[in-house]
C-alpha cells in the first residue's frame, strides 16, 4: 500500500517541529507539506492534494474552520483533523459539522494523532477518547421509541448504506461498492435519517456511536 500522504498546519514552529517528528517515525507516514497560517494551507493543499491534513484551529489569515471548510470545497480526497485544546462539546460540534473527521486534544497528541491519521486516512471517523462520551451525548429518550425499536425499522440495506456513509465513503462510493445507483443510496439515506429522526451529520455521529461504530474500517 502506499504511503498516507499529510500535510501539516500550525502557526507554532516548535509544535510543526514536533508534530513532523512524530508522524515522520511512523511506517506508512509521509509529510509532504506543511503552513504557518490558514490562508497558505489552503493554498498550497489545495495544490499537493494530500490524504490528510492535520490542522491546528488557532490559524492566523484563516482559522481551522474556514480551512477545513475550504479544503472540503477545493480538496475532496483530502480528510482533515482537528488538534486543538478546545474540549467544549458546541466547538466539537461545529468542527464535526464542518467536515472534519478527526478531533485531536494536544494534551493527548502523542499517541492519538498517530491513530487518527491513520483512521481516517482508511475513511473513518476519530474522535479522541477524552472528548468522544461528552461529545456525543446519547439523544434524549423522553417522547421517543427506544432506540432498538427505530433501528429494527431500517432494512438491511439502510443499515448498510448508513455504515458505510459514518465509515467516511461518499454517496458515489457507497454506490460502487454495494451496486447501485447514487440515486438509490440517497434514497435509502433519505429514509433512514427520516425513521431514526437524524437532522445532521453530528446526529448521525451520535447515533453510530450508540450502536459501536465509530473506529470501524470497512470495506
Amino acid at each position: 500500500m502506499s504511503d498516507i500522504r499529510v500535510f501539516l498546519v500550525d502557526d507554532h514552529p516548535l509544535v510543526l517541529a514536533g508534530i513532523r517528528a512524530l508522524l515522520e517515525g511512523e511506517a506508512g507516514i509521509r509529510i509532504i507539506g506543511e503552513a504557518t497560517d490558514g490562508r497558505t494551507a489552503i493554498a498550497a493543499a489545495t495544490a499537493l492534494r494530500p490524504d490528510v491534513a492535520v490542522l491546528d484551529m488557532s490559524l492566523p489569515g484563516a482559522n481551522g474552520v474556514e480551512v477545513a471548510r475550504a479544503l472540503g470545497e477545493g480538496c475532496p480526497g483530502c480528510r482533515c483533523v482537528a488538534l486543538t485544546v478546545q474540549e467544549d462539546r458546541v466547538y466539537v460540534r461545529r468542527m464535526l459539522e464542518v467536515g472534519v473527521s478527526g478531533y485531536v486534544l494536544k494534551r493527548s497528541v502523542a499517541p492519538e494523532l498517530v491513530r487518527a491519521v491513520r483512521a481516517v486516512a482508511a475513511g473513518s471517523i476519530y474522535l479522541d477518547p477524552a472528548i468522544a462520551a461528552h461529545a456525543l451525548e446519547p439523544r434524549p429518550r423522553i417522547g421517543a421509541a427506544p432506540a432498538e425499536t427505530a433501528t429494527s425499522a431500517l432494512t438491511q440495506r439502510e443499515t448498510e448504506v448508513l455504515r458505510l456513509t459514518v465509515a467516511g465513503h461518499s454517496n458515489k462510493a457507497v454506490a460502487k461498492l454495494l451496486g447501485l445507483s447514487v440515486k438509490t443510496i440517497e434514497t435509502h439515506k433519505a429514509r433512514a435519517a427520516e425513521k431514526l429522526g437524524l437532522r445532521d451529520r453530528v446526529a448521525l455521529l451520535r447515533y453510530a456511536r450508540e450502536q459501536g461504530w465509530l473506529g470501524e474500517t470497512l470495506e
